[in-house]
């Protein structure tokens, strides 16, 4: 992690993923799965996750919200969204936000990097070069 973002998250306390961010890690992944296999992947490859608590699963609208604390007791939101982009593709977004003031010091960055990196793993083999 660079001096950079840890001087953003100072001041930001949300981080997300999406086809525009401007850090080649923040990029929407892409996996060539259908919509339902992949939110089962996912769905499964998350509950595993230790430190990481599910809170509500929306199948119909492909979105999870997670939970997870902080080493200093904060608490941080984390929604993934499964989006369908062809039959045979679908694509994995994150939205993560800590909750209270100030800044989070890079960890909601730190958190989608890990939770892609478990996903990346998981999903090798259907991962689409974008």
């Amino acid at each position: 992690m660079t001096l950079k973002r840890t001087l953003v998250g100072i001041i930001r306390s949300m981080e997300g993923t999406s086809d525009r961010a401007k850090d080649p890690k923040l990029k929407t992944r892409y996996y060539n799965l259908s919509k339902d296999r992949a939110w089962e992947e996912v769905s499964s490859t998350l509950k595993k996750i230790p430190g990481y608590k599910v809170l509500h699963e929306v199948p119909s609208v492909g979105e999870i919200i997670l939970e997870k604390r902080t080493t200093f007791g904060r608490t941080m939101d984390i929604t993934v969204s499964v989006i369908s982009v062809s039959p045979v593709r679908s694509a994995v977004d994150m939205y993560s936000a800590s909750r209270g003031s100030l800044g989070d010091l890079g960890s909601n960055y730190r958190t989608i990097m890990n939770l892609f990196s478990v996903l990346d793993k998981k999903l090798a083999k259907y991962k689409a070069n974008d």
